[in-house]
């Protein structure tokens, strides 16, 4: 009887989740609960996690002088939503700038703006940038000498309506991502 009990066991795990795209990789229980305290910058107001609750978020990190990673991930997430259906009204992106210096609330409102009113600019103090980054193992570096170089880390962290990680999409600045399995994912979070 034991025997077939740990048989039956691994089925039963794999029927409580569902198969992920190829891009997207299960974190939960790996990283911690959506935690932060930033400025929206459409607002000026400083915001917190709480202020998302009942909304799937998507955390990203990414500055507005990126030539490519970051417009064609935010391209390919107009994409996704768009493939969503009804269910993108629930999502949120908060993008989070790693460039602050440049990335002012004016020219971070302006960038946000170009894809869509569900995209959530945010910027926040060094400290405040620095745990957020921590707290997600976000790797990110801006060096101003010689040449003004922005470097960071390309995943989307995505959260669910209590604000407990799902899971990451990946490669969504590559030429072919796969839009639909994604926004399959993302949908399944939203309608949870």
């Amino acid at each position: 009887m034991l025997r077939r009990l740990l048989l039956l066991s691994p089925l039963a795990l794999a029927a409580c989740h569902h198969q992920l795209s190829k891009q997207d990789v299960n974190i939960r229980g790996l990283v911690p609960p959506l935690s932060f305290t930033m400025t929206d910058v459409q607002t000026g107001k400083q915001v917190t996690a709480a202020d998302f609750r009942g909304d799937v978020v998507l955390l990203y990190f990414g500055y507005t002088n990126c030539p490519d990673v970051c417009p064609t991930t935010l391209y390919n997430m107009q994409r996704v939503q768009k493939a969503m259906g009804k269910a993108a009204d629930k999502v949120k992106v908060l993008f989070v700038t790693v460039d602050p210096d440049r990335d002012t609330p004016a020219v971070l409102t302006q960038y946000t703006a170009l894809f869509g009113g569900n995209v959530v600019g945010l910027r926040g103090t060094p400290d405040e940038l620095y745990s957020l980054a921590r707290r997600y193992r976000v790797v990110f570096s801006v060096v101003k000498k010689p040449v003004y170089t922005v470097t960071h880390s390309a995943a989307i962290y995505v959260f669910n309506r209590k604000g407990q990680p799902e899971f990451i999409i990946a490669g969504l600045s590559t030429v072919k991502p796969d839009i639909d399995g994604i926004a399959s994912d993302l949908r399944r979070v939203a309608n949870g």
